[in-house]
């Protein structure tokens, strides 16, 4: 990955927008790790850890906005980025999990 990859800034939605996008077709890529994911998660996410993301990434429809989601925005910042360069419609959700749950989204536990 280049240096100017991480000095990008993905296009970037907030937690509410996401929402609306998923409740109209975008799919979710959540890119956390196991144990987060397995902790709780958004359902109907796609789960690809970042590390995984540049092996895994031609396994997500093309023809689908893709939203991507950590925690708090950051992994998942990068994640966009990787997932733009490589030709798809994706989108930030900034702020992950904290904005989602404050937004109303719905949480799988377990």
């Amino acid at each position: 990955m280049s240096f100017r990859h991480y000095l990008r800034r993905p296009p970037a939605v907030s937690a509410a927008e996401a929402v609306r996008l998923v409740a109209e077709g975008a799919l979710v890529v959540d890119v956390r790790r196991d144990f987060e994911w397995n902790r709780t998660h958004i359902p109907d996410a796609v789960h690809i850890p970042l590390d995984q993301l540049p092996e895994r990434c031609l396994e997500l429809p093309e023809d689908r906005l893709i939203v991507t989601f950590c925690t708090g925005g950051i992994r998942s910042a990068n994640a966009a980025n990787l997932l733009v360069e490589n030709g798809f419609d994706a989108v930030n959700m900034s702020r992950g999990l904290i904005d989602w749950r404050a937004a109303g989204g719905p949480l799988t536990t377990g």
